[in-house]
C-alpha cells in the first residue's frame, strides 16, 4: 500500500441552504452536475486513487473472481415452464456473461428457437439490459427493450419470432414494461416523465404505427403515484396499477376490448393497498383495508368490483403476514410469513385437507416460482437457506409427491453444506424489542471474539430480507468470516407493524436496532469490533452512513453501496426520481416535523470531526435512484473532518447506474473488489 499517496479533495464552494430557519451550508453541492468537465475529473481522481491504494490487492481480486466464477455453472439453464403450448428457458452458455431467451414448441424433445441472445445484442455496449419481454397471444411476435446505459430509460421494439426481424415499430424514452392486448396488434406501454423518471402515463399502441400516433391511455396526476400495466394470469383482463407507499387503485379492461376504456376496481382511499387476481368469474383481492394491517384474502364476482361487494377468503391476523397467493383449479396457495420465516399453506376450495409445507431448516427461504397454469395438481416453489443452495422442486398438491427438478450445483469440488451451520438468534433493542439475527459459519469455528464477521441489512419498504444461498460468499466463509443477517426494523420480516415501527418518524429504530444488533454479536464473542464490518446498499447504504455517525467505533470497517446520504437536501428537490413517491416512506422534509428528524440522521448533514471505520463507497455515474452526487459528496465531506487514517474509497462505476454492472460476472468482479477490502482489512493475503 502506498505510504504517502495523497487522496484527493474536492474543491469547497459553499452553497447556503436555509429550511424553517435552518442554515445548512454544502461545500460540495457543486458536484451535483454530470456534465461538468470539473465533476467528473474529481470522480476520475477518486478512481485513480482507490486503483493506487488497492494496486497490492489486485492480483488477489483475480484470484478471487477466478474462485467465484469457478463455483458457477456457466452452461446453465432455468427449469423450462411450459405457457401457451411452447416452453420457455433461459440459458447461459460457458464463457458468455448474459442470457440467452428461447423456446420449444409442445416438447422438450423439440426443435430449440432461440428468440434473443442479450450476447449479441450486448456487443459493444459498456452496459445492457434486455427488459419488458412479453409474447404475443398467437405465439407470433415478441415485444422486448433495451437500456444501454443503466439509467432505466428503455427502447421499446417488437420482433417476429417466425422470420426473426425487427420490425420497424420503435418506442423511445420509456420505462421499458409492456403488454399484448388479445388482438395480437396491440401494446399498451409505460413511460416515464423525463426529469424526474416517475412512471406516469400508459399509452396504446397499434402495430406498424409511430410513437407520435400512439394513444395516451391513463396519466397518473399524483406526483406521489407511480403506474404500471399487467395482465392477469388468467389472460382475460389487462390491469393498470397506481401506486404510492401507501394506497393502491386498479383499472381493468377485458383483453379481447384493446379500444375499449378502462373502468376503476375500487377507487383509492389514502392507507388502503390492495391487488387483484383473477380466476373464472371472480377476483381475489389481497388489501389491508379496514384496519387489516396484516392483510387479508377478499373475493368479488367480476361484475360488482368495488370494495362493499368483497367477500372474505382468509381473515387477517395479528402475528402473521400475507404475502401472496396462487390460484389453481382445487387450490388456493397462500404465502405466508410467521416469527419471521416463509410458509406455504395450501388450501383445498372444498374446504377440507389443508396443510402447510414442511421446511425444518432454522432459517431458510420458500416462495412460489413459475405457476401459469390453472389447471394443475403441480405447484412450483423455491427453497434455498444460508447453507443450502436453491433448488426448484415441483410439488403435487393432492399426493404430496416432490420432485426437485433443479438443485444449484457449486462446482469446484470443495462445497459441502454440512461444513456450515446455520443459525438463528434474537438481539434485545435498547426499547426491549427482540431483533432476528440469521448467521451461517464454518462449523469448526469458536466464539472466542476473533472471528472477522460481515453484518449485513436493508430495512426500509417494508422489503424482508430473507436468508438465501450465495456461492460468492463461500469465499469469505471459507476464510473465517461469518455473515449476518441483521432482519432490523423498517422491513417486514415479523409483519407489517415491523415496517410501521421502521419508517417516517420511527426511521431512527432502523440504526439503533442494527447497532444493538452490532453489540449484541459482539456481547456474544462472535466476533469483536476489531473485526466486525458492516455493509448496506442504497437505503441499506443510508443505514451505513447513520451508524458510523451513530457508532463509529464498533466497526473495523464498512461497505456502502449506492448509498442514499444526502436525505434533505436530495427529498427537498422534487425533480429529482423518486422523490415525490417516497414521501410516505421518509417524510415530506417540506414539513417542518419531518425536516427536523430526518435531518437528526441525515447521514450527509451530520458528518463530525471523529473517528471513522475504512471505508469503501461504491456508485454508479447513471444511477437514477440514488443519484452519483449523494456518494461523492459524502466521501468528500468525510475527507476534511474524519481525524483518522483508516483507509476512504470512492469507486464509482462511470458506465453503469442503480445495480452496477451489467453481465453476470462483470458483477463478479465488483464483489471481488469488495471482498479484498474486507479480506485486507483483515490481513489474509490468499
Amino acid at each position: 500500500m502506498p505510504k504517502n499517496l495523497q487522496p484527493p479533495f474536492a474543491k469547497i464552494i459553499p452553497k447556503n441552504l436555509e429550511n424553517f430557519g435552518v442554515e445548512r451550508i454544502d461545500n460540495y453541492y457543486w458536484l451535483n452536475d454530470r456534465e461538468n468537465p470539473e465533476v467528473i475529473d474529481y470522480l476520475t481522481k477518486e478512481n485513480e486513487y482507490y486503483h493506487e491504494m488497492t494496486a497490492h490487492t489486485k492480483d488477489f481480486q483475480k484470484e478471487l473472481f477466478e474462485e467465484m466464477k469457478g463455483r458457477i455453472k456457466e452452461d446453465d439453464e432455468s427449469v423450462p415452464y411450459l405457457y401457451n403450448g411452447y416452453y420457455y428457458i433461459t440459458r447461459f452458455e460457458k464463457g458468455k456473461g448474459y442470457p440467452i431467451y428461447s423456446r420449444k414448441k409442445g416438447s422438450l424433445s423439440a426443435k430449440e428457437e432461440i428468440m434473443f441472445d442479450c450476447n449479441e445484442l450486448a456487443k459493444d455496449q459498456s452496459y445492457f439490459q434486455l427488459g419488458g419481454l412479453s409474447i404475443s397471444p398467437d405465439n407470433k411476435l415478441a415485444v422486448f427493450s433495451t437500456d444501454t446505459i443503466g439509467r432505466r430509460i428503455f427502447t421499446i421494439q417488437v420482433k417476429s419470432l417466425e422470420t426473426n426481424e425487427i420490425l420497424e415499430d420503435k418506442i423511445e424514452k420509456v420505462t421499458g414494461s409492456a403488454v399484448w392486448a388479445n388482438d395480437n396488434r396491440t401494446i399498451f406501454y409505460s413511460s416515464q416523465d423525463e426529469v424526474t423518471l416517475r412512471s406516469d402515463k400508459i399509452f396504446k399502441h397499434k402495430l406498424g404505427s409511430s410513437q407520435t400516433d400512439d394513444v395516451l391511455v391513463y396519466f397518473e396526476k399524483d406526483d406521489t403515484y407511480n403506474v404500471e400495466i399487467a395482465k392477469t394470469k388468467s389472460r382475460k383482463y389487462l390491469a393498470i396499477e397506481s401506486g404510492s407507499t401507501l394506497t393502491t387503485e386498479y383499472r381493468i379492461l377485458n383483453a379481447d376490448d384493446p379500444d375499449g376504456k378502462f373502468k376503476i376496481f375500487q377507487k383509492r382511499i389514502r392507507g388502503v393497498e390492495y391487488s387483484i387476481n383473477h380466476y373464472k368469474d371472480s377476483f381475489y383481492i389481497m388489501t389491508n383495508a379496514d384496519k387489516a394491517e396484516n392483510f387479508k384474502l377478499m373475493k368479488t364476482a367480476e361484475s360488482a368490483t368495488s370494495k362493499e361487494n368483497w367477500t372474505e377468503v382468509v381473515a387477517h391476523r395479528e402475528d402473521v403476514l400475507l404475502e401472496d397467493i396462487e390460484i389453481f383449479a382445487n387450490y388456493l396457495v397462500v404465502e405466508e410469513r410467521s416469527n419471521g420465516l416463509n410458509r406455504i399453506r395450501i388450501m383445498p376450495w372444498s374446504g377440507e385437507g389443508e396443510y402447510y409445507l414442511p421446511f425444518e431448516s432454522e432459517t431458510y427461504t420458500a416462495y412460489a416460482t413459475t405457476n401459469v397454469d390453472f389447471d394443475t395438481e403441480i405447484l412450483r416453489y423455491g427453497f434455498q437457506s444460508l447453507a443450502t443452495p436453491s433448488s426448484i422442486i415441483d410439488f403435487n398438491m393432492r399426493t404430496k409427491a416432490k420432485e426437485v427438478k433443479k438443485e444449484q450445483q457449486v462446482l469446484g469440488g470443495k462445497f459441502d453444506k454440512n461444513n456450515y451451520k446455520e443459525e438463528r438468534v434474537w438481539a434485545t433493542a435498547k426499547d426491549g424489542t427482540k431483533i432476528p439475527i440469521s448467521m451461517v459459519y464454518r462449523k469448526e469455528l469458536k466464539k472466542d471474539g476473533s472471528n472477522p464477521l460481515l453484518q449485513y441489512a436493508y430495512g426500509s419498504y417494508g422489503h424482508s430480507m430473507d436468508a438465501t444461498f450465495s456461492s460468492t460468499r463461500l469465499s469469505l466463509l471459507d476464510r473465517g468470516f461469518i455473515f449476518a443477517i441483521t432482519h432490523i426494523r423498517g422491513g417486514e420480516d415479523l409483519g407489517r407493524q415491523w415496517y410501521e415501527d421502521g419508517k417516517l418518524l420511527n426511521k431512527k429504530n432502523t440504526f439503533t436496532d442494527f447497532i444493538d444488533c452490532s453489540k449484541f454479536l459482539i456481547e456474544q464473542k462472535y466476533t469483536s469490533p476489531e473485526h466486525l464490518y458492516a455493509e448496506g446498499g442504497s437505503a441499506g447504504g443510508l443505514l451505513m452512513g447513520v451508524v458510523v455517525n451513530l457508532a463509529p467505533e464498533l466497526y473495523h470497517g464498512v461497505i456502502a453501496q449506492v448509498p442514499f446520504v444526502d436525505v434533505i437536501t436530495t427529498m427537498l428537490d422534487d425533480s429529482i426520481p423518486l422523490t415525490t413517491g417516497e414521501y410516505d416512506e421518509w417524510g415530506n422534509p417540506n414539513k417542518k416535523k419531518y425536516f427536523k428528524y430526518m435531518l437528526s440522521y441525515s447521514p450527509y448533514d451530520n458528518v463530525k470531526k471523529q473517528h471513522y471505520p475504512n471505508m469503501y463507497v461504491s456508485t454508479g455515474l447513471h444511477d437514477s435512484q440514488v443519484q452519483y452526487w449523494e456518494p461523492a459528496k459524502w466521501v468528500a465531506k468525510l475527507r476534511t473532518l474524519k481525524s483518522d487514517t483508516n483507509l476512504l474509497y470512492l469507486d464509482t462505476n462511470m458506465d453503469a447506474g442503480h445495480g452496477g454492472a451489467s453481465g453476470r460476472f462483470e458483477a463478479i468482479k465488483e464483489l471481488a473488489k469488495e471482498f479484498s477490502f474486507l479480506l485486507d482489512l483483515e490481513k489474509i493475503k490468499n
